[in-house]
């Protein structure tokens, strides 16, 4: 009797289980699949990057959640790769490895200034808001009444309208307690969002930018100078639906917004951060006008300006990390590879390994999208094995564990957890769950007495 193919997923974001899915229906069940994320909880971007109150987009985890209940595929939480267990490791458990771990950290802007207290990557306040275990110890200053979000994607938009809701329009959300508590007592009341460039490269989709105009506590304005159009611009307006749609919005907010909302939302085109200003802390931000140069970049005016700002939070794009001991390139931010295969330094195909999700071909498109990514990653994978299947693992993973003394969490372990989050949003009297947000109480509701 044949042993079925073992292959490791290294994580379980939308891009580890749509791989894992992709596994078991293209090998027809031959293939059994041990997902590991070095979290105990499963699901990834979709847990700890969707927005609280998009909660249409998180139902997505009901999908993936069908994958993980496949008798071929078992959840291995809390195993760090690095850590608890190498590469090398991995080739001697598994026929092959898939790496599916995200992009991980913003990118930097580089100007002066961005290392003082109260300069923070994006990603740090959504870890924070989504209950990640990683920031749950984060303390962000919402102290102050003016905060600056640079960049014009939809994590950037995400980020305004929390800082701009009230804590009674999150209560009925999964936000931790303590991160309801804070945003209840914050004293924020202007938040600028920035973009380098013009209105037509503006990131955010039609959808998100209508629900920063639909809230009711928070009044919203640009100014009408900001959307002038060149030609170039305008021509790639008339040509692309969601440009049109973001500028039929943007032109609604160009009138000057109700003085009795508590809070405002001041959108900013054609302005580059060139310096965080102050003295100890975050006290401003000093902005140089921009322009179109003709060549599809913009250029600095000479223009400036400096915006009062306590709190500054960059969202300028993610980049994924180096995993150990895998090929990296360090300018693409990828892990190199031939539509999913690794690939070393000299070009040639490194056996047994494949990406998937965004460390394969950096943070672009939309959480369906690693669906066809994964697919494409796993044919290659599975006509590799086809075509010469290696030598036998030369341990199990069982093994591994035991002789290292790891516990890992197992799905069944996940549930508990997630059945605790349910009762405590009962308790509270809060929607349909709260995140716990510590990694003590997460594994202890993990294995409950």
């Amino acid at each position: 009797m044949v042993d079925p193919v073992r292959v490791a997923v290294i994580g379980s974001g939308p891009a580890g289980l749509y791989s894992a899915e992709a596994l078991v229906k293209q090998s027809g069940g031959t293939v059994r699949v041990d997902v590991i994320d070095r979290l105990p909880t499963p699901y990834g971007l979709v847990r700890y990057g969707v927005a609280p109150d998009h909660t249409s987009i998180k139902s997505i985890a009901r999908y993936l959640q069908r994958v993980l209940e496949d008798n071929a595929v078992r959840f291995l939480g809390c195993l760090e790769l690095g850590t608890d267990i190498t590469r090398e490791d991995l080739l001697s458990c598994y026929d092959a490895v898939v790496y599916a771990t995200g992009a991980m950290v913003d990118r930097r802007l580089g100007v002066p200034g961005e290392d003082l207290p109260g300069s923070v990557a994006a990603t740090d306040f959504v870890n924070w808001y989504c209950g990640h275990p990683d920031a749950a110890d984060h303390a962000f200053d919402l102290g102050v009444e003016d905060v600056a979000v640079i960049g014009v994607g939809n994590v950037a938009v995400d980020v305004v309208r929390i800082l701009a809701k009230s804590a009674d329009e999150l209560r009925s959300t999964d936000v931790p307690q303590q991160v309801l508590d804070a945003l209840a007592a914050s004293r924020v009341r202007r938040v600028h969002l920035i973009g380098r460039r013009g209105p037509a490269q503006a990131k955010f989709t039609t959808k998100e930018a209508r629900e920063l105009g639909e809230l009711p506590g928070a009044g919203i304005h640009v100014d009408p100078a900001d959307l002038a159009l060149d030609p170039a611009d305008a021509a790639h307006a008339e040509r692309d639906r969601k440009v049109r749609g973001n500028l039929a919005v943007l032109a609604g907010w160009t009138g000057e917004p109700p003085a009795d909302r508590p809070r405002r939302i001041d959108v900013r085109f054609w302005r580059a951060p060139v310096e965080i200003v102050g003295t100890g802390r975050v006290e401003a931000l000093r902005l140089e006008r921009t322009r179109p140069d003709g060549a599809g970049r913009v250029v600095g005016t000479g223009e400036f300006e400096t915006l009062p700002a306590g709190l500054v939070l960059r969202s300028v794009g993610y980049q994924s990390v180096p995993l150990p001991g895998v090929p990296f390139d360090e300018r693409a931010s990828i892990v190199p590879n031939d539509g999913g295969r690794v690939v070393g330094p000299d070009g040639a195909p490194v056996p047994r390994e494949y990406v998937a999700g965004w460390v394969k071909r950096g943070p672009t498109g939309v959480v369906g999208t690693n669906k066809s990514d994964a697919a494409e990653t796993v044919a290659r994978l599975l006509a590799d094995l086809e075509k010469e299947r290696p030598a036998a693992p030369v341990r199990s993973v069982e093994d591994l564990l035991a002789e290292r003394g790891l516990a890992t969490v197992a799905y069944r372990d996940w549930l508990n957890l997630d059945a605790a989050e349910q009762e405590l949003a009962r308790s509270l009297g809060r929607g349909e769950r709260v995140k716990l947000a510590r990694w003590d109480a997460m594994r202890a509701a993990c294995t409950p007495t």
